[in-house]
């Protein structure tokens, strides 16, 4: 009978970048900020589907009054929301949500600075932005070297464009991280494409997509069919609770960034 000497690892840390979708509370009234979140969730029953969310707390940083953290996070979990921690906000409002249970997360200027002051409720247009967060596992995939777009990403940290041929199934998940990312089929509903540069779908495209998600503002969506249920670049975000335009549903079409607005168009034939 032989003695191990050493143990295998039971686990590693690393760290990684996640694009997480934020919160923004504008008000310490949980009555008030309950009854919003209950109507704008009715609307969009699945969007979220027990991801993890950011709770942005700039805006009530210099109110005096606090916010019951257990109670807002309860309330959540309920609707599928997962609090995963807490970004601003004073040092009290930090302290409370450390209490219960909730990180802490770094600021993030770039995003906070397209804020807009008329944003006074949670929309289905707003902010995605980039967090710190567990690493992310990529399935393998085939790799082809594009010309970097003038502006797209600095050049220290261009990687070759990830290509994806195979279907992206439902719940997973692909990271082209300091890169572009080409996918060859079709993208299924509650799967998720997140690329530091342009995204590219050449099959239908039924899931969400993130691109420039470390904030890279010159970042372009390109679908060969339009049926997401989310797109984003540099952290500015737009869900469909009305439905896709007429004019771009199912069709070729392309996205970029004006401001803080996406704007969708159709692609020429």
């Amino acid at each position: 009978m032989s003695i191990m000497t050493s143990a295998e690892p039971a686990f590693k840390i690393k760290t990684g970048h996640l694009p997480l979708l934020q919160l923004h509370i504008l008000t310490t009234e949980m009555t008030k900020l309950k009854k919003q979140l209950t109507e704008r969730l009715s609307q969009t029953p699945d969007f979220f589907a027990n991801t993890p969310v950011v709770l942005e707390l700039t805006a009530i940083a210099g109110l005096g009054a606090g916010i019951d953290f257990r109670e807002l996070v309860s309330f959540m979990l309920k609707r599928g929301m997962c609090a995963a921690g807490v970004i601003g906000g004073s040092d009290a409002q930090r302290a409370a949500a450390v209490k219960a249970g909730l990180g802490l997360f770094s600021d993030v200027p770039a995003v906070n600075a397209r804020r807009r002051a008329e944003d006074q409720s949670f929309s289905v247009t707003g902010h995605y932005a980039p967090a710190s967060a567990a690493e992310i596992e990529l399935p393998p995939v085939v790799a082809e070297t594009l010309a970097p777009q003038e502006g797209a990403l600095p050049a220290q940290v261009l990687r070759p464009t990830m290509v994806i041929d195979k279907p992206v199934r439902t719940g997973q998940r692909i990271y082209a991280e300091g890169a572009n990312l080409v996918v060859l089929a079709i993208v299924n509903a509650g799967a998720e494409l997140i690329a530091d540069g342009d995204i590219h779908v050449y099959a239908a495209m039924r899931g969400r997509a993130i691109a420039g998600a470390r904030g890279n503002e010159t970042a372009r969506i390109f679908v060969h069919g339009l049926e997401a249920e989310l797109l984003s670049i540099a952290g500015c975000f737009k869900v469909f609770e009305d439905g896709i335009p007429q004019n771009v549903r199912g069709l070729p079409a392309y996205i970029h960034l004006e401001g803080s607005r996406l704007v969708i168009l159709p692609m020429l034939h």
